[in-house]
């Protein structure tokens, strides 16, 4: 039997009990990438929370099957079905065809998705994959009078729906509505402000790269078709959770929902599940900005991208996270402190049942209680401090890292295996980087570098980097 869990469900604007439906089994799809550019550390930030949703659900006793899409065609530049397809954009810019863009960005994405520690989906799909899913579900939509010809493309027909806006108050129904912002181009090919396109077909953009025939015309699939097809293909008519950033909450999510249940015919998704922004001081990070920061950006910068992930996971997925990088020089302070505290630990005898009961059980009611990851890291401090031998606190660190997978344990194991260094030459080293870390900080550079110089002539080198200052024997 798993354990009770809730987390906040954006459907329903509160948290809940996750009730999977069928047992312990749970269904998941998670929005993926538009492969036309590299992710910024904002996008990997929401796969870290949906990465430790996942294991928290896992932890707590659930088997989860977690499908992802590849978006490698039909979004374009607006969410409201205007401007360019983003990859064919991509290709452009690059002087690439359009699906040597797609694998390059894809093989970057999945690159930095791996590196800071997330488990890869049980089922990845490319959109350009499931063309025909898509034209038989706008078959049906078209059959059952919730979707309409105009123009040469294919529309979903809001105005069939008793409730377009599932998410949203009365109140923002008129802030949300495509129509009335002033820097959507309008389509006047739609019934109603809010339709949305199922299928392009020629007469909308002629130059499109990818274009495949259908009933209506050769054209190309919608970008909200893809993810409703790809989760029904994989997953059945029914999943548990949908997991996605908080601005694919509208349009894409709403769409989505409209046009998945007016096929099926009943409810689709209990749960929605969905991250907030990562910022800097300018505001929401974006691809639209420039120069794009990346997890492998920070590890050529001397960071590992491990320390980035518990960057985040000291804040709660709700949150908006401000990202600077002092913030993460304290994280990566911080991230060396653990590693060398877990290296100092030794199998020391058997494992102390009751404590680990004890602490198993509150880090379950941390991640299992809307995911507080801060809480949870603050538990593996208590447990690395607590009163009991070594093998307990290994023991709980490997047991946490299931969830956390900061692997402090394998970056110990490295730290351990380097040279044998005599006792009072290692107290040396750390008092001299110490003194000289309080040289700098009071701005005696002279004595900093008398400091280095120092170490130099007992055998020893150091180099200063994001992640502190680093030393090995020379």
């Amino acid at each position: 039997m798993a354990a009770k869990f809730e987390f906040y469900n954006t459907l329903s604007r509160k948290v809940e009990e996750f009730v999977p439906r069928e047992g312990n089994k749970v269904s998941m799809y998670t929005c993926g990438p538009t492969v036309y550019h590299y992710a910024h550390i904002g996008n990997i930030r929401t796969y870290i929370m949906q990465d430790v949703l996942i294991k928290s659900l896992m932890y707590a006793g659930y088997d989860v099957k977690r499908v992802m899409n590849i978006t490698d065609v039909g979004h374009l530049s607006s969410d409201a079905d205007t401007g360019e397809d983003k990859v064919l954009a991509g290709a452009k810019r690059e002087h690439k065809t359009v699906m040597e863009v797609a694998k390059f960005y894809t093989d970057a994405f999945f690159k930095d998705f791996d590196a800071v520690g997330n488990k890869r989906p049980d089922v990845v799909e490319p959109a350009t994959n499931c063309i025909p899913e898509f034209i038989h579900m706008i078959e049906v939509l078209l059959e059952k009078g919730f979707a309409y010809v105009a123009g040469g493309n294919v529309y979903f027909d809001t105005s069939k729906l008793d409730d377009y806006y599932v998410f949203s108050s009365a109140v923002e129904k008129e802030q949300l509505a495509v129509g009335v912002r002033d820097d959507v181009e309008e389509d006047t090919n739609k019934k109603n402000k809010t339709d949305f396109v199922l299928w392009f077909t020629k007469s909308k953009f002629e130059d499109q790269a990818l274009k495949w025939d259908s009933p209506w015309g050769v054209g190309y699939p919608g970008w909200h078709i893809e993810c409703s097809c790809i989760s029904m293909k994989h997953l059945g008519e029914y999943i548990d959770i949908h997991c996605g950033g908080v601005d694919n909450i509208f349009p894409h999510h709403t769409n989505e929902i409209a046009q998945s249940e007016s096929f099926l015919g009943h409810k689709w998704c209990n749960y929605w599940f969905h991250s907030n922004h990562l910022n800097d001081k300018s505001g929401k990070m974006s691809k639209s900005k420039g120069a794009v920061l990346t997890v492998s950006v920070l590890k050529e910068k001397g960071y590992d991208p491990l320390v980035y992930r518990l960057f985040c996971l000291n804040s709660h997925y709700r949150k908006p996270l401000e990202f600077s990088f002092d913030a993460l020089d304290n994280v990566a302070a911080a991230y060396n402190k653990l590693v060398k505290r877990v290296a100092e630990l030794k199998e020391d005898g058997p494992v102390d049942e009751a404590v680990k009961k004890e602490f198993e059980e509150r880090f379950l009611e941390a991640v299992s209680g809307d995911l507080n990851t801060s809480m949870a890291v603050t538990i593996l401090y208590d447990a690395l401090k607590a009163d009991t031998n070594d093998a307990t606190k290994l023991y709980l660190v490997n047991s946490f890292d299931k969830v956390l997978s900061l692997d402090l344990a394998g970056h110990a194991a490295a730290l351990s295996d380097g040279p044998e260094v005599d006792p009072e030459l290692l107290a040396f080293i750390e008092d001299a980087i110490e003194r000289r870390k309080e040289a700098k900080k009071a701005k005696d550079f002279a004595k900093a570098d008398a400091i280095r110089d120092e170490l130099m002539q007992k055998g020893v080198e150091i180099k200063d980097t994001r992640e502190g200052v680093k030393w090995n024997l020379i």
